[in-house]
């Protein structure tokens, strides 16, 4: 069972019997892989309290392809992020950006969705304020969601294919994955123009110019587009939370 070294991202733990945790790791050399780490409990752990969900570093794991538990030997700490913890909505919309990884990720080297990953983190942690670390969050889960292949349509409408006006407002469509027109879909969520032109720059992961107008709209349409796309009748439990520190903040 050959020891590999890789740089790795903690999306998620869980205890495993007195002693032990349980992690989902997103790697760069081996995508997405479940690991025991043993002994992590204890005290005097060799781990030393660093395995913590957000954390990156560098991992040493007995790998044995075919098999859905590895074991973690070593994990050498290069960021831990403990900023993303300041508030229920930056740990809520980190944890949603994890969860989506989770549910789409391969054994396959995906390095642009371990670099979009990191990068979102850090984006939410410093972010300036709630308002700021919002933007963060519904861009990076934007962007996570179309480099794994679900990239909603936000150009031209998803039913008769003209294109969008840039001044005219737009339905959307998250079961046919994108926006349409008003006469091909007379009812449903409407989206301004300046809504669309924002999610368009967050897909794209561009920068926003101004604070985002109807910040509710956009986790509307994110709530949404998830529920229809990627949820498969199991709900997102961190979006549910996303969702509540959002409307607490």
């Amino acid at each position: 069972m050959p020891l590999v070294s890789t740089r790795a991202l903690v999306l998620q733990t869980f205890p495993y019997s007195e002693t032990s945790k349980i992690l989902r790791l997103f790697t760069w050399e081996h995508g997405l892989r479940s690991v025991i780490a043993k002994g992590a409990l204890r005290p005097r752990s060799r781990f030393g309290g660093v395995l913590e969900p957000f954390t990156e570093g560098t991992a040493q794991i007995y790998l044995k392809e075919g098999r859905e538990l590895q074991t973690l030997s070593g994990f050498d700490l290069l960021r831990s992020r403990q900023a993303l913890g300041r508030s229920l909505a930056a740990f809520a919309g980190a944890s949603l950006m994890a969860e989506v990884a989770i549910r789409t990720g391969t054994e396959d080297p995906q390095p642009a969705l371990y670099a979009e990953l990191a990068a979102g983190w850090d984006s939410i942690a410093a972010a300036a304020d709630e308002a700021a670390a919002e933007a963060a969050v519904l861009g990076g889960a934007w962007r996570i969601v179309s480099l794994v292949g679900f990239e909603p349509q936000t150009d031209a409408c998803v039913v008769c294919g003209r294109d969008a006006a840039p001044d005219k407002p737009v339905r959307f469509d998250a079961e046919a994955g994108g926006v349409a027109c008003t006469s091909c879909r007379p009812v449903g969520r409407l989206i301004d123009p300046q809504s669309r032109a924002e999610l368009r720059r967050m897909i794209r992961g561009l920068p926003l110019n101004a604070p985002l107008g109807r910040p509710g709209l956009h986790r509307a349409l994110l709530r949404t587009f998830l529920e229809m796309q990627l949820a498969h009748g199991k709900p997102f439990r961190s979006l549910e939370l996303f969702m509540t520190g959002m409307e607490e903040a």
